[in-house]
């Protein structure tokens, strides 16, 4: 794993005061999965009765802790939950010998927090193909049950992270039927990241009342409007998840609130975001919009193809407006277009219009917005009324040099 130092340009200020979430303890640890002194585990117990929802990448070789959670994300339960999560180690590509270590993880897990091993949820992020030492992890257990903490989720921001060079947490606070319901979330993320889902880890906790179908449903809603909706480098890890909680510990149903529904959107979108501003090697921040095409799902691919593009990513790195390499994108993405309705826009400045460059044009406009931290890119399709926003961030040497070594 390559040594990062320097935090990225685009990184907050700080990471932010998050709300307590009652019903929720978390614990850190260092087990040395992969670097000895580094807390690399963390460890989060749910009280009676919460519910449990997630979403997860759809890669055919997703790891064992994926398949694991997916297997018991369906089910619930009033029983306790745990959430444990090991940096360092996919334990991806590890065959049967990863299936035996999510068994160990998840049968100690119950054992040492009194919960049913049907309730452990497990991550792992890290080198693929390198065997788990869960016998590591299994070995702090003890002292994390000991250490669990209502305010102990900013340390486990940090314990998840790899390659990122900053922790990532958003929270916010929204009032239902004049009572407060609290929401708090942590995640990781910086390359191999790219719908279904985007490396991510995101964890997210809510003392809200609901169901866990409703949970579900809008968890995979919202997803799709933001992990779902990122890409660093095109790249879908085998690892990606997703994980909602709600203790009910406020006591306010929200299965049918729609103010519930935009503050967690806001938590998602402000921690997906981040996984951005944190991409490898990032020094731009970028937002594509579409629209104007025949569906929204074509304005959706239309959009992706420009965020993907090593060449339209490269222009922004130089700070070049070149919008020619957004008509390329455009049309090799495979979604309905007509070249000669092709309107397109950076930040402010018109470049392109009804498929031709635009009378006016300004190149020196044009590139002042290009230097900017945060780029918009819009792109009028002019066939339909589909949209789509998605982000990405631009493509520099910083990328190859992190991933050059990774292993190392």
């Amino acid at each position: 794993m390559a040594n990062i130092t320097a935090v990225s340009p685009l990184a907050p200020a700080s990471f932010p005061a998050l709300p307590a979430i009652e019903g929720v303890r978390f614990a850190t640890a260092a087990a040395g999965v992969k670097y000895q002194g580094r807390t690399d585990v963390m460890l989060a117990t749910l009280s009676p009765g919460s519910v449990v929802a997630g979403a997860f990448t759809r890669s055919a070789t997703r790891s064992a802790p994926v398949l694991d959670c997916q297997a018991k994300i369906t089910q619930h339960s009033d029983a306790p939950a745990a959430i444990l999560v090991n940096s360092g180690n996919s334990n991806a590509f590890t065959g049967k010998g990863g299936t035996a270590s999510v068994e160990a993880i998840t049968s100690a897990v119950a054992q040492t927090c009194d919960v049913p091993q049907s309730r452990v949820f497990t991550s792992s992020t890290g080198v693929i193909g390198e065997p788990l030492p869960h016998d590591r992890i299994i070995s702090v257990l003890d002292s994390l049950a000991a250490d669990l903490q209502l305010d102990g989720i900013a340390a486990a921001a940090d314990a998840i992270m790899t390659t990122d060079t900053f922790p990532k947490g958003a929270g916010t606070t929204v009032q239902v039927d004049g009572k407060t319901v609290s929401i708090a979330g942590i995640a990781k993320g910086s390359g191999m990241i790219a719908p279904d889902m985007a490396t991510m880890l995101v964890y997210i906790f809510t003392d809200a009342q609901i169901s866990h179908g409703a949970l579900q449903t809008l968890v995979s809603r919202l997803n799709d409007k933001t992990f779902n909706a990122i890409t660093v480098d095109s790249d879908t890890s085998t690892s990606d998840s997703l994980i909602v909680a709600a203790t009910g510990a406020s006591g306010v149903d929200v299965s049918a609130d729609e103010g519930f529904a935009t503050a967690l959107h806001e938590v998602m979108q402000d921690l997906a975001h981040q996984v951005v501003r944190d991409g490898e090697g990032a020094t731009k921040f970028v937002e594509v919009t579409v629209t104007g095409a025949a569906t929204d799902s074509d304005a959706k691919c239309h959009a992706m193809a420009i965020a993907n593009s090593p060449l339209v990513k490269t222009a922004i790195a130089g700070e070049d407006p070149n919008w020619g390499r957004v008509v390329m994108a455009v049309g090799k993405s495979g979604a309905a277009a007509d070249r000669d309705r092709l309107s397109i826009r950076f930040g402010d400045v018109e470049v392109a219009k009804d498929g031709w460059r635009s009378v006016h044009y300004s190149e020196e406009d044009a590139a002042a917005h290009m230097k900017g931290e945060n780029i918009l890119i819009s792109v009028d399709i002019g066939i339909g009324e589909g949209q789509s926003t998605v982000w990405t961030c631009d493509l520099t040497h910083g990328y190859i040099s992190i991933n050059a070594d990774y292993r190392s």
